[in-house]
C-alpha cells in the first residue's frame, strides 16, 4: 500500500480488500476520517490497465458517472480512484424499486450509446463472436459435462454460431460496455455509478440491453424483461438511437443476441472454475439455460441448438465440483 498511500492525498487508517471478480483484479478501499480512495490491483501479466483509463475517460466525457483515475501505475498494475460507494445494484434491487433503478440504468444506457465517442476501440466482429462462443464446447462441455461432440455435432455447432453470429453483425453498432449488469452498477448520485467498462467495444445495439435484464445473477419474469426490452426500445427511438421501428424484430434480435452471451458465459463460469479455482460461478449455470430455453422456445432457427445441448446433457459426466 506504499504506493497508494503516498498518492491518496489524505491519511487513511484502514486499507480493507472489498470485492475480487471474475477476472484476477483486486480492488481495496482506503478509509480517511472523512473521505476514502479505491486501489485497483490488475497484475500485468494478466489485466491491463490502460483500456480501463481509456473508456473511463470516454464515459466520463459522455457525462457518464464512473471512478475518476486520481494515479496509475503500468507497470506494477496499480490505479488509484476515486470510491463509488459500497451499494451495487443486486444488493438493492427489489420487485418495488426495480422499475425506477432500470429507468435509471436505461437514461445511462441510452446516454452511453449516444455520446460516448467509439473511434479507435475494438470491434465486436465475427472474430471476436465466435472465439466467445468457442468457450462453450472448450470449456463447459470439455471440463464440466465432460463431453466430446461428435463430428456431425461439430458441423451442427458451426451452423449455430453462423446464425448467432449473422444476426448481431447485422444490427446496427454503438458503445457496448459488454457487461452493463446490476452486480457492475452502484447506487450513486448520480444513479448509476458505472463500474468494470474496460472490456468496451463497437458493437451490437442490443448487448447492454440484454446484459442488464438477462442477468447472470438475478433473475426477473420473462414477461417482465420483455417489456423493459421494449421500454427501451421505445426510448431509443426518441433518443435518435438506429433502432428497428418493429418490436417483433427487436424482441428477436434480443433472443438471438443473448443466446451468444449466455453460451459465453457458461463457457467463462467453467474456466473459471476449472482454470483460476473458483467454483461458486458455475452455481448460476441453472438460470443460463432456462435463458436458452426460453430464447430457442421463440425462435425456431434455433431448433438445432436445442437437439445439441439435448445430446450433449444426455451424455454429460458433470465433474465434481
Amino acid at each position: 500500500m506504499d504506493w497508494a498511500s503516498a498518492r491518496a492525498g489524505f491519511n487513511f487508517n484502514n486499507a480493507e480488500a472489498i470485492s475480487s471478480d471474475a477476472s484476477f483484479r483486486r480492488y481495496f478501499r482506503l478509509v480517511g476520517e472523512n473521505e476514502s480512495r479505491v486501489v485497483m490491483d490488475a497484475p500485468p501479466e494478466h489485466e491491463a490497465t490502460a483500456p480501463f483509463v481509456d473508456v473511463a475517460r470516454r464515459l466520463a466525457k459522455a457525462g457518464l458517472n464512473v471512478p475518476a483515475v486520481l494515479a496509475e501505475n503500468r507497470d506494477r498494475g496499480f490505479l488509484l480512484l476515486t470510491d463509488m460507494g459500497d451499494q451495487p445494484w443486486h444488493h438493492v434491487l427489489t420487485e418495488k424499486n426495480s422499475d425506477a433503478l432500470f429507468g435509471d440504468a436505461l437514461r445511462a444506457l441510452s446516454k452511453m450509446q449516444r455520446g460516448v465517442e467509439c473511434e479507435g476501440l475494438p470491434e465486436y466482429d465475427a472474430a471476436l463472436l465466435l472465439r466467445e462462443l468457442s468457450l462453450f464446447p472448450d470449456w463447459f462441455l470439455a471440463h464440466h459435462w465432460r463431453v466430446e461432440p461428435t463430428d456431425s455435432e461439430l458441423d451442427d455447432w458451426e451452423m449455430v454460431c453462423m446464425t448467432l453470429i449473422r444476426w448481431a453483425l447485422d444490427q446496427p453498432r454503438v458503445f457496448v460496455h459488454r457487461d452493463f449488469m446490476p452486480r457492475n452498477l452502484m447506487a450513486s448520485d448520480p444513479n448509476p455509478g458505472i463500474l468494470d467498462f474496460q472490456d468496451a467495444v463497437l458493437g451490437p445495439i442490443t448487448y447492454d440491453p440484454v446484459c442488464l435484464f438477462r442477468d447472470a445473477f438475478l433473475s426477473w419474469s420473462p414477461d417482465r424483461v420483455d417489456t423493459w426490452l421494449e421500454d427501451y426500445r421505445m426510448r431509443a427511438q426518441t433518443d435518435g438511437l438506429p433502432v428497428t421501428e418493429n418490436p417483433h424484430l427487436w424482441q428477436r434480435s434480443c433472443d438471438l443476441m443473448g443466446v451468444q452471451r449466455h453460451l459465453k458465459v457458461l463457457g467463462i463460469f467453467a474456466r473459471i472454475r476449472y482454470r483460476d479455482g473458483k467454483p461458486k460461478y458455475l452455481d448460476d449455470a441453472p438460470r443460463f439455460f432456462s435463458y436458452l430455453k426460453l430464447a430457442i422456445d421463440r425462435n425456431p432457427e434455433l431448433a438445432p441448438l436445442e437437439r445439441l445441448v439435448g445430446a450433449w446433457r444426455a451424455r454429460a459426466r458433470p465433474a465434481d465440483i
